[in-house]
C-alpha cells in the first residue's frame, strides 16, 4: 500500500475540496495510506517531515519552509499551489484565464459599464486572475480601475486605515458599477466598506468573489456571490499525476490547468444594470424562470412591454434575441447537471424548461459543439 502525505490546507473549502477529490481518486483506484492532518496554508513543515520515508506527497505551498522540506525529500510529488519547488515538480491548478473571464461575463450580462478589481500580486495566479478580468473587459469596450490590498497580504497590518482606504476608493468609482474581488476574503472586506459607507449593495456596487469559501460567504452581508474553483477534480487530477509518478512514469511537461466549475450567485451580485426598469424585470424572470419552461409570451405577459421593444431592447444589450437568452440559461443549467450529476438527458431536460430531450441535444451539440454524453465526458476526464 502506497503512503502519501497530504500537506494540503483543511481551514478553507478550497482545500477541504482538494482533499474530497483526493479521497475519491483512492477509492477508486485502490486505497493508499493517508496521512492528513489539521493545516493552515502557512503552517510549519511538521516535525515527523524531515525523516519521512513514504512514496509521494501532495503539497500546497504556502510557505518556503514547506517547499525547501518537500524538495529535501526527493520523493514522487505534485504542487497544488505554485510552482515554487521546481521544473520538475508537476503542478496542478486553477486555470485563472478562465477565472477572470467567467467573472467580466457575469458582469457583461448584467449590463455594468463601469467597473473595479480588488486585486493581490503576491503570487503569479492572483496577477493572471486579474489581468484576464481587465483584458476581457478591455475586449468588450471598457475600462476597469483597480485597488490594490495595502501590505500585499490577506492579513492587514492596520484594519481599520485599510477599511478607511478601501472606502475611498469605492466612493470615487462612478456607480452602478461591478467589482471583482480576487479572493473571497478580499470580497468580504469589500461589503464590508461598503456597509460602512452606506453604499447599497447590489444596487450601486455589486461584488463578486473567487472561491466560494462557504464560510466567507455565509459571514458576508450580503452574502457573497463567488465562482468555485472546481477543487475536488483538481484533487482527483493531481492524485491520478502522483499515481503515475510513483509507478515510474514521466511527469506532464505543462502544468495541468483545470477550469472553475460553478458561478455561485448571491445577493451581493444578483442584479442587472439596466437603465430600463421593464427590461431589468424581464432579465430577472428570465434568469429565474428560464427552467421552468418560460416563453418570451409569458414575458409579455408579466411585464407591461412590446414584443418589438422586448426583442430590441434585448438584443441591443446582449446582442441576442430574448429567445436565445432564455436557452443561454437553460443550457448553462444542463451543463451544471451533466458535470455535476448522474441524471439522465431525459430527466436533465425536464428540469431545465425543454420539451424533449432530443431538442435539448440537437440545441446543446449547436451550441457547444458535442453532444451532452461527450460533454459530461470531458468534464470528468479526470
Amino acid at each position: 500500500m502506497k503512503r502519501v502525505a497530504l500537506l494540503i490546507e483543511t481551514s478553507r473549502t478550497y482545500g477541504r475540496d482538494l482533499l474530497r477529490g483526493v479521497k475519491r481518486y483512492t477509492e477508486e483506484h485502490g486505497g493508499w495510506s493517508l496521512f492528513v492532518e489539521v493545516r493552515d496554508l502557512e503552517s510549519k513543515p511538521p516535525p515527523w517531515l524531515s525523516k519521512w520515508d513514504g512514496d509521494g506527497i501532495l503539497v500546497r505551498s504556502g510557505s518556503t519552509a514547506i517547499s525547501n522540506a518537500v524538495r529535501r525529500l526527493g520523493v514522487p510529488t505534485v504542487e497544488l499551489r505554485s510552482n515554487k519547488i521546481g521544473d520538475n515538480v508537476p503542478f496542478v491548478g486553477v486555470d485563472n484565464e478562465e477565472v477572470g473571464r467567467l467573472v467580466a461575463e457575469h458582469f457583461l450580462e448584467r449590463g455594468f459599464q463601469h467597473f473595479g478589481v480588488y486585486e493581490l500580486d503576491t503570487e503569479q495566479f492572483f496577477v493572471d486572475r486579474r489581468d484576464s478580468f481587465v483584458r476581457h473587459l478591455h475586449v468588450a469596450g471598457f475600462d476597469c480601475s483597480a485597488f490594490q490590498q495595502a501590505g500585499h497580504t490577506e492579513k492587514p497590518s492596520q484594519w481599520e486605515q485599510q477599511q478607511k482606504r478601501l472606502i475611498d476608493w469605492l466612493q470615487r468609482l462612478p456607480r452602478p458599477v461591478a467589482v471583482m474581488a480576487c479572493t473571497d476574503q478580499l470580497g468580504c472586506w469589500l461589503l464590508d466598506a461598503c456597509r460602512r459607507a452606506e453604499i447599497p449593495v447590489p444596487e450601486q456596487i455589486a461584488v463578486v468573489g473567487v472561491e466560494n469559501d462557504e464560510t466567507l460567504a455565509a459571514m458576508s452581508s450580503p452574502p457573497l456571490s463567488s465562482l468555485s474553483l472546481a477543487g475536488e477534480k483538481i484533487g482527483h487530477e493531481a492524485a491520478r499525476i502522483l499515481d503515475d509518478l510513483m509507478n515510474g512514469k514521466s511527469p506532464p511537461k505543462e502544468p495541468v490547468l483545470i477550469a472553475p466549475s460553478i458561478f455561485e450567485t448571491r445577493l451581493s451580485s444578483n442584479i442587472f444594470a439596466i437603465e430600463d426598469p421593464l427590461l431589468s424585470q424581464c432579465l430577472r424572470l428570465i434568469r429565474e424562470r428560464a427552467c421552468q419552461g418560460l416563453k418570451v409570451a409569458d414575458l409579455l405577459k408579466e411585464v407591461p412591454i412590446s414584443r418589438s421593444s422586448l426583442e430590441r431592447g434585448i438584443r441591443k444589450l446582449l446582442d441576442r434575441s430574448p429567445n436565445a437568452e432564455i436557452n443561454r440559461v437553460r443550457l448553462q443549467k444542463v451543463c451544471e447537471l451533466l458535470t455535476q450529476t448522474e441524471l439522465t438527458l431525459e430527466e436533465i431536460a425536464s428540469r431545465t424548461g425543454f420539451t424533449t430531450s432530443q431538442y435539448l441535444s440537437e440545441l446543446f451539440r449547436k451550441t457547444e459543439n458535442k453532444t451532452p454524453g461527450e460533454y459530461r465526458k470531458s468534464s470528468r476526464h479526470c
